[in-house]
């Protein structure tokens, strides 16, 4: 019997850093194609809605590529960058400004909040699909 390699860790940072890069621009894509159906079908209130949930989905993206290049930093034990605390900082603030967003957004638009979780569920669908994807490759 042989023995292979998982593929999971033939995975370097720049793969990582690629499959969220490819993971931020799918959520926009999915979201903004998925928000003109639902305004052509449902209104603009559930659009909105909609284009919320991308919105935050496509930032949490961004946010977890900065925590994962500052864990890589530290895994690696290289040097981590100055701004980390900064990073860490920025995350739990990225919570409470989005919590504030999702609550405005609820008594503002008095949309659909399954078009708001659907938008926020993107992040997780396109990041899952994008690491099946470079686990295959």
């Amino acid at each position: 019997m042989t023995e292979q390699t998982h593929p999971i860790v033939d995975i370097t940072n720049e793969d990582l850093d690629a499959m969220l890069k490819r993971a931020f621009r799918n959520t926009l894509i999915l979201g903004g194609i998925a928000a003109v159906a639902v305004l052509i079908g449902g209104g603009w209130r559930h659009a909105a809605m909609l284009l919320v949930g991308t919105a935050i989905s496509a930032a949490s993206v961004l946010e977890w590529q900065r925590l994962v290049r500052l864990i890589n930093a530290r895994m690696d034990k290289q040097k981590s960058p100055a701004s980390a605390p900064v990073v860490v900082l920025f995350f739990v603030l990225r919570l409470t400004v989005f919590a504030a967003v999702i609550y405005g957004s609820l008594k503002c638009f008095h949309g659909s909040i399954t078009a708001l979780l659907c938008g926020l569920c993107l992040a997780v669908l396109t990041i899952g699909w994008e690491a099946i994807r470079l686990l295959r490759d």
